[in-house]
């Protein structure tokens, strides 16, 4: 055999050799298939930015289901004082909540007059004077909520006053008692529920922090 076919022999040789060791590294492919191409990073992060933009605010969809005129008012009560959440406020409205309800029960009305509308300070202070005058006394023990949630959200565009309604179910221990100390209704160890319906409300972006109970009802 002559030199220059030895020669070809070899470089065939080393050709196949070097195919064969570019499918193992690359794989095979069917066919045309155009490699993936990525945006710009600027162009996707401005499509994510805009996507959180335009979505729904969680802190007002998670307790606004089904209640749209609710969200939107909600949506102002946040334009007209950013640092406004929902869900931080029904934290507080939790917390209000046991501190007038048992307030009224036990007949403390000075501790929560701050926190209560006049009308409503009214109505308790009615109540509470007429258990008064007549011997009785209450005994309540506050055990915890048992629900709790957004009832309807308002916002007056003119005065800046949003509303925001929350019904709770709560539960407690309480007994009257005569003036011979012995027990009219209640008792001490049956836990009954306490079923309401609260309005809050404030002037949005004032300086005083606290919403007042405006109306009750079951």
């Amino acid at each position: 055999m002559n030199s220059p076919i030895i020669q070809l022999l070899v470089l065939a040789g080393i050709a196949v050799f070097l195919i064969l060791r570019l499918k193992n590294v690359l794989g095979t492919r069917d066919g045309f298939e155009k490699p993936p191409v990525q945006a710009p990073a600027s162009s996707r992060k401005r499509r994510d930015f805009e996507v959180i933009e335009g979505g729904p605010d969680p802190d007002i969809a998670d307790h606004t289901k089904g209640m749209p005129d609710a969200a939107e008012a909600l949506a102002k009560m946040k334009a007209a004082e950013p640092s406004f959440g929902v869900s931080d406020f029904l934290g507080g409205a939790r917390g209000a909540y046991e501190m007038i309800l048992m307030g009224f029960e036990r007949g403390d009305m000075a501790d929560i007059k701050p926190f209560l509308d006049d009308d409503v300070y009214a109505s308790f202070a009615e109540v509470v004077e007429m258990r008064e005058k007549q011997g009785l006394t209450v005994e309540a023990q506050f055990v915890g909520i048992r629900e709790m949630a957004l009832a309807d959200a308002t916002f007056d565009d003119a005065t800046g006053i949003g509303e925001v309604t929350v019904r709770f179910i709560g539960e407690m221990t309480s007994v009257v008692r005569d003036n011979a100390g012995e027990i009219v209704e209640g008792s001490e160890t049956k836990v009954k529920r306490q079923k309401d319906i609260w309005t809050f409300a404030r002037k949005m972006g004032s300086d005083d922090p606290n919403w007042q109970l405006v109306a009750t009802g079951e």
